[in-house]
């Protein structure tokens, strides 16, 4: 075993023996901890290449659409449906009976919900107050429900509407999980009003470290505060738990994190797309599998457009020499080139098989002295990461759910091996990992610092308008947003 496999391999089996047994970690996370389609249509087969691959989104249905209808049920002629649609929030009973006793308590945890980055006056807090004055009936049920039925989506999923949220694909299960009517019957039976609203916020370190930043920031500082509020909506756009053991990336910091009960385990530098169409999506999916020394199917771009179809079977020397294997069909004239495994592969050693209609990856690259520069939005849409072989052997040894060091090692051996023998091999997970690739401009780093990082791909300004706006009902769950198709190559940098 040569030193870098050897370090690897020391790396990946201490990090394997910190982290608790897969199927435990999964066990205590929370039922269905992503929504099973994060999209409505089939996922097609992608090739192995660096880009965002996708059909347009479907358009947005009336107000009164009651849910996307199930998986496959659209007509169409392409293998990929729509990306997402737009799905209304509903509940019932709107409106449920309110004490006045109940009415007060709602109505002070609306005048003190700027300390969660939300504006008091859209709960309407005036016309609560003069329903209270007036006593018991159907008016206060009314305002009272209201007020509460918003203040429970705003924390719960987020108060900047989907069409604000650029390239945000992340369809977010809380809705389903804490439905409002239950949240609201419960609060009222309890009399706790500002626990059943508390209770729906973001379970995240993060989020409580900002919202401890807003109240030690000045009112005067507005440009921070709004910064600040942003990103605590962001918080709440995700599940409010994000599970026990899972992988996170923020674009903006170029950082990946192995994280195991809200405690990072491992970081990783990372490689995103490039502002524009490359930009990188935001996504919540999950990793069924690591592929060793994967494949690479090179776009058209490439093989017709740079004429390296033409090279490959025009040059056979230069293209063994190079890993590629061309061949054109007889009866079309298509010319297919495939990248064989190896470390020159443009996919690296490996990447992480996380299906989704985007076609968004994480995996290596043979480029790794890039990882040593400060701004890193170099790919066309997927997540070059750092010590990947690293990773992917921690992960493996995780997949095999071993109780003792001795199966550790050995589970790290067999996947070195897998690493050494330079052979397509998939070493599929018994539990799958959540991976969520999310976008903060404000956040903790990996230092423990809670700082700033650039808008790579101006993303703020839509967010910060919209806090600013007035509160947008009847908001979507799934965007309509197009996903942006990469036709471009991923040879660069």
């Amino acid at each position: 075993m040569n030193i870098h496999l050897r370090s690897t391999f020391l790396a990946a089996a201490s990090l394997a023996a910190l982290l608790p047994a897969a199927a435990g970690a999964q066990a205590r996370s929370p039922a269905n901890l992503l929504p099973e389609a994060q999209a409505i249509g089939e996922y097609p087969v992608q090739p192995d290449d660096d880009a965002v691959v996708s059909e347009p989104a479907a358009r947005p249905e009336p107000a009164a659409a009651p849910a996307a209808p199930a998986a496959g049920s659209e007509a169409s002629a392409d293998p990929v449906r729509s990306v997402a649609r737009e799905v209304v929030q509903q509940f019932a009973p709107e409106v449920q009976p309110w004490s006045s006793a109940n009415a007060e308590r709602l109505l002070a945890v609306i005048e003190g919900i700027g300390a969660e980055g939300l504006d008091p006056a859209d709960y309407d807090p005036a016309a609560l107050r003069s329903a209270i004055l007036a006593g018991p009936g159907e008016e206060l049920d009314r305002l009272a429900s209201r007020a509460f039925a918003w203040l429970v989506e705003d924390m719960r999923d987020g108060r900047t509407p989907m069409e604000a949220r650029r390239q945000w694909f992340v369809v977010d299960p809380d809705p389903d999980r804490y439905r409002t009517a239950d949240v609201m019957a419960e609060a009222l039976a309890s009399g706790d009003i500002a626990g059943a609203i508390a209770a729906v916020a973001p379970l995240h370190p993060d989020y409580a470290r900002l919202r401890d930043e807003l109240a030690a920031t000045p009112a005067g500082q507005t440009a921070r505060r709004k910064l600040i509020r942003a990103n605590m909506d962001r918080w709440r756009w995700l599940a409010r738990d994000l599970g026990s053991q899972y992988l996170i990336t923020n674009v903006p910091e170029y950082q990946l994190r192995l994280t195991v009960n809200d405690k990072i385990m491992r970081t990783y530098k990372t490689i995103v797309g490039k502002p524009g169409r490359t930009a990188t999506p935001q996504l919540a999916e999950t990793v069924e599998g690591v592929i060793f020394n994967p494949n690479w199917t090179v776009p058209q771009s490439i093989v017709k457009g740079e004429g390296l179809g033409a090279r490959v079977l025009n040059n056979p020397g230069w293209a063994k020499a190079n890993g590629y294997k061309g061949w054109r069909d007889k009866k079309t004239g298509f010319v297919t080139v495939v990248q064989q495994p190896g470390p020159g592969n443009s996919l690296g050693l490996m990447k992480l098989d996380m299906p989704n209609p985007h076609a968004i990856f994480l995996h290596d690259t043979p480029s790794r002295h890039l990882f040593n520069r400060a701004d890193r939005a170099l790919s066309h849409g997927c997540i070059r990461t750092e010590r990947a072989s690293e990773l992917a052997i921690t992960l493996a040894i995780l997949a095999q759910n071993p109780t003792d060091d001795a199966e550790r090692k050995a589970a790290a051996q067999e996947a070195v091996e897998i690493l050494k023998s330079g052979k397509y091999t998939r070493v599929p997970f018994e539990s799958r990992m959540p991976v969520y690739i999310t976008y903060f401009t404000m956040g903790t780093d990996i230092d423990g610092k809670l700082r700033s990082f650039d808008d790579i791909y101006g993303r703020d300004a839509p967010v910060l308008a919209a806090l600013d706006a007035p509160r947008q009902q009847h908001r979507a769950r799934r965007t309509s947003e197009e996903a942006v198709e990469i036709i471009d190559d991923m040879k660069t940098t």
